[in-house]
């Protein structure tokens, strides 16, 4: 990844903060974001440590703030090979308490801003790529979108699996300007956003995954790595699910 510049949306913490620390093991310059000016300096202290990292301040909960995001990335005045489209949120619970304005939230934060960067980022990724190295886009879904989740999620679930459909058209869309547009759907990792299940659940976790565990940074780190390396050149329109086998192979 030398050479490579990376914006990661919400890499401050969470999945976005591994998959940053990897990026910049691996000798890409990174750009993180963040809604809060405090934690993405926080961040980006940390993340130096491991190479070239800055912040940025955005608020990707509706479309506007895409926007301005893609305003100051193109200020910065450098290319852009990969974009990881990270940031978004959950929200669950029974069918009979689902609040009604959790549907148009996520949608906007999940799937929305996500391809409102997109098209307003295309002119740096279209000059970043050539046909032997493509530029990537990694959308982070979730396994919930492409199989039953273990809790009720209806909001979060369908507008992860809008984002893995939305991924496929992308790919088909962008192929010929030499972007590659894949999914990654995690299952259950140590997170903030997991920190919101009842310790209970996540405690019996490891026992309904077939491989035994969470995940570890490891994991979600080193899957991105690959569809943005080398290595996955000639992939795009996955969705690669790494959820130790909660989605495919559930015991």
């Amino acid at each position: 990844m030398t050479n490579k510049h990376v914006l990661i949306t919400g890499g401050a913490q969470g999945l976005g903060h591994m998959i940053a620390q990897e990026f910049l093991r691996r000798g890409a310059s990174v750009t993180i974001t963040s809604r809060k000016a405090e934690v993405s300096q926080q961040a980006v202290e940390e993340l130096s440590a491991f190479g070239h990292c800055t912040g940025l301040v955005a608020d990707l909960s509706h479309s506007d703030g895409a926007v301005a995001l893609a305003d100051q990335v193109k200020a910065k005045g450098e290319p852009l090979h990969v974009l990881i489209n990270n940031a978004g949120k959950s929200a669950g619970g029974p069918i009979e308490t689902l609040a009604d304005q959790s549907w148009p939230d996520l949608m906007s934060i999940n799937v929305q801003s996500p391809f409102t960067l997109i098209r307003e980022l295309l002119p740096l990724l279209r000059d970043a790529a050539t046909p032997d190295d493509p530029a990537r886009i990694v959308n982070l879904g979730s396994f919930a979108g492409h199989a039953l989740p273990l809790r009720p999620t209806f909001s979060y679930s369908a507008s992860k699996a809008a984002v893995h459909h939305l991924t496929r058209m992308l790919a088909a869309e962008l192929a010929a300007s030499h972007i590659a547009v894949n999914a990654i759907a995690p299952g259950y990792f140590s997170t903030r956003m997991t920190a919101a299940i009842d310790r209970a659940h996540m405690a019996e976790m490891p026992e309904l995954i077939p491989l035994g565990r969470l995940g570890q940074p490891d994991d979600i780190a080193g899957a991105c790595v690959y569809l943005c390396s080398r290595a996955g050149a000639y992939l795009t329109g996955v969705l690669l699910p790494v959820d130790g086998g909660l989605s495919r192979a559930r015991r």
